[in-house]
């Protein structure tokens, strides 16, 4: 299962039986959403492909990752749990001490070279060039009190303006008109810490680049919560076996999937901030307008024929359930080299990712469980957890069941509840 392009996913759903088709004229504005609601949540939960989207020739994906096996294909594997070993050496190499250890790395290390990223001249992304016009991508409205129409899964490329290192990361974007959108960037991503750079160094324009609709490793990738200095197509390579190849863009310092189905080349002035949402969140409310930097799309290409990918959020179960739970999953093994005494962690889809965690340790001192606690707050994204719940190593974290039975029973709310202030309490 290796795939160069979206397409090349969408052949092996279809030919697993795992993609539908809808012939039917459907309404970009909440009608595929209330669809894609609906199948997601069913017994006959399959990816969704709509080729009649009214007043629009280009046919719209939905929910190709929402299953626990269209999510293991998509990274190329059949078991989520068998890429994380392997990405936790890539990530963090243990150290060999002797000359022996030193040569039993050296398949490993040859094995990561492959991985980088390999610039190729032209791609399919760039086989059409139109003047930049968004009107003519068929973006949705989701739900009814969203704030108009928004982009769900652009791969948002930035670079450092000073080590020129290169970020990408999935930030949803309101459109605004035919050539501008919303750039919704929280501050601790890596987008925003390069605007920030931009600021700092007094530059007016910041280049941006997004990819929408490249090969689903790719895609992921621009969700991993990866350490800094990690380049997402380094894991997008280590997840495909073979490299991500990358095209120059026409007009700006950046590069992208050259298998993507569209690019955007613009910039961000930053200077310039305007009211984004509100946005019908995976909570099952709305987050709060806010003003966020404005994308402002100055040059755009796109492959012969495109197709464009859209997901929507909203009460789980439903597709950006099953990429939290793969990261989950694939971090896993990284978080036990932080603290080696976690057994396993769950995050559960009633928590939706950041609102709930359930630890299971090796308990070996008491007060090790708030030891535990603080410690995961402290790892990257886990700062966003509103509630940690930590238990011994023979309750099973996956069965929320069996965590609430050992809750009601085993805990004391005055001795073992810890409350502390985050940066969302800030």
């Amino acid at each position: 299962m290796k795939y160069d392009s979206l397409r090349d996913f969408i052949n092996l759903l279809e030919s697993k039986g795992e993609l539908i088709r809808i012939s039917e004229k459907v309404d970009r504005d909440l009608e595929i959403t209330e669809i894609t609601d609906r199948v997601s949540k069913s017994d006959n939960n399959k990816a969704l492909l709509f080729e009649n989207v009214d007043g629009f020739e280009t046919p719209i994906l939905m929910n190709a990752f929402g299953s626990f096996n269209r999510m293991a294909w998509a990274l190329s594997v059949d078991d989520i749990e068998s890429i994380a070993t392997e990405i936790r050496d890539l990530l963090v190499p243990e150290l060999p001490e002797g000359f022996l250890e030193k040569l039993k790395m050296l398949p490993k290390l040859a094995q990561a070279a492959q991985y980088p990223p390999k610039m190729v001249k032209s791609g399919p992304c760039q086989e059409i060039e139109i003047e930049p016009n968004l009107d003519l991508i068929p973006v949705i409205k989701c739900w009814p009190q969203d704030g108009g129409r928004f982009i769900t899964l652009p791969m948002v490329i930035t670079k450092d303006p000073e080590s020129k290192v290169r970020n990408m990361g999935m930030y949803r974007m309101q459109v605004y008109g035919k050539t501008t959108t919303g750039m919704h960037w929280h501050i601790h991503k890596g987008g925003a810490s390069h605007f920030r750079d931009y600021q700092r160094l007094g530059i007016d324009r910041m280049e941006v680049a997004v990819a929408i609709g490249a090969d689903p490793a790719t895609i992921y990738s621009a969700t991993a919560p990866l350490p800094d200095g990690i380049d997402e197509f380094l894991l997008a390579g280590f997840i495909r076996k073979r490299p991500v190849e990358l095209v120059k863009c026409r007009t700006i310092d950046i590069e992208v999937p050259a298998h993507a189905e569209y690019i955007l080349e613009g910039y961000i002035d930053i200077n310039e901030l305007k009211r984004e949402g509100p946005f019908g969140d995976h909570t099952g409310y709305y987050s709060l307008a806010d003003d966020y930097p404005v994308f402002h799309v100055t040059h755009m290409t796109h492959r012969k024929n495109p197709i464009y990918p859209s997901t929507i959020v909203g009460k789980p179960p439903m597709e950006d359930c099953y990429m939290g739970k793969a990261t989950e999953r694939i971090f896993l093994p990284l978080i036990k080299l932080q603290l080696p005494e976690i057994v396993d962690f769950n995050l559960p889809l009633e928590g939706v990712f950041h609102n709930l965690a359930f630890v299971s340790i090796r308990k070996s001192y008491p007060g090790q469980a708030r030891k535990v606690a603080n410690a995961m707050w402290g790892l990257g994204q886990m700062m966003f957890t509103k509630i940690i719940i930590v238990v011994d190593d023979d309750v099973d974290v996956q069965s929320t069941s069996e965590v609430l039975w050992r809750l009601g029973n085993n805990v004391s709310p005055e001795r073992d509840t810890m409350i502390v202030k985050g940066p969302l309490d800030a």
